[in-house]
């Protein structure tokens, strides 16, 4: 025969409240949990504690570097234009100053080679310098014979000389007629001048072309002379520069971190100019007022949250 416990009601009733309370209390902790998740996504620590710079307008002297020679201006060879007459005498000679018209040299017995009959036979021709100059280089001797077309001298018109600076290419391509330069020679001496002429093609063998420079005040200087000089390519015009520790690279890819207002950095990629010291012209990809990471840069990557401190 079975028998039934009066107290079976009870120890049921006891069980089943404890089974409430136990799944009350997992269903709480379970919505605790669950809410506080968001709230510990919605909170991200800084990765970075950094300082924020933005554009700042500059106007830089820009200078390109050259080698080259000093040069004349116009060089004229003088030549006789008669054959075999003698060089009677022989009036100038290397270095000297000479003005238009002064004899260079007496040619003896000129007259029977003229086709005037009544012409004295003691009478002499002349060759005279076609312009004021300095004579550069002489090869006529008195009592040689005349040859049509033979070098007698070499005369540097006014004396004048100029800078010829060798350049590449995209070196000429920077340069205008007018620019300033400046020219060393020797000595601490500096030739102010400005370009003259640029040559519109490179030498195919040595890629390298010319610039012509005039040199006011070239007195005392030897054409000849090996001279190195700067152009003035800058323009002085305003121009928009970062510091060169607020913009990074990754191979060939130029960019600066740029802090959003909710202070995440986002990768911006940027066209460099020139470099002046420490700070780096920004030619394209940034705006005016954008603030960006200044440094300490290397250590973010893009979405990265940063602290500004001022």
């Amino acid at each position: 025969m079975i028998q039934t416990s009066k107290h079976a009601p009870r120890i049921s009733r006891i069980a089943l409240t404890t089974l409430l309370v136990a799944g009350a209390i997992a269903w709480m902790l379970d919505s605790g949990r669950s809410s506080a998740e968001p709230a510990a996504t919605a909170v991200s620590r800084p990765a970075l504690t950094v300082r924020t710079t933005m554009l700042h307008e500059d106007k830089w002297g820009r200078t390109l570097t050259a080698n080259g020679s000093i040069v004349p201006w116009q060089e004229a060879i003088i030549s006789a234009q008669v054959q075999g007459v003698r060089l009677a005498e022989v009036k100038a000679s290397i270095g000297d100053h000479v003005k238009q018209g002064d004899v260079l040299v007496t040619l003896d017995n000129f007259a029977r080679l003229s086709d005037d009959p009544n012409a004295s036979h003691s009478a002499q021709g002349r060759i005279v310098a076609p312009y004021d100059g300095v004579i550069s280089a002489a090869s006529a001797n008195s009592g040689s014979m005349s040859q049509p077309g033979a070098e007698l001298f070499r005369l540097i018109r006014n004396g004048r000389l100029e800078w010829r600076a060798e350049l590449t290419a995209e070196e000429l391509m920077l340069l205008r007629k007018g620019m300033a330069a400046e020219v060393a020679v020797g000595e601490g001496r500096v030739i102010k001048g400005t370009v003259r002429a640029i040559s519109p093609a490179v030498n195919l063998q040595t890629r390298y072309g010319y610039a012509l420079v005039t040199l006011p005040d070239s007195s005392g200087v030897v054409a000849g002379l090996f001279a190195r000089g700067t152009f003035d390519i800058s323009g002085k015009k305003a121009l928009w520069s970062l510091p060169q520790a607020a913009v990074l690279q990754r191979g060939s890819k130029t960019f600066v971190l740029v802090v959003g207002a909710d202070n995440h950095v986002h990768e911006r990629e940027v066209a460099v100019g020139q470099r002046n010291g420490d700070r780096v012209e920004i030619r394209q990809g940034l705006k005016q007022g954008e603030p960006v990471v200044e440094s300490g840069g290397a250590f973010l990557t893009e979405g990265d949250v940063v602290q500004v401190v001022k």
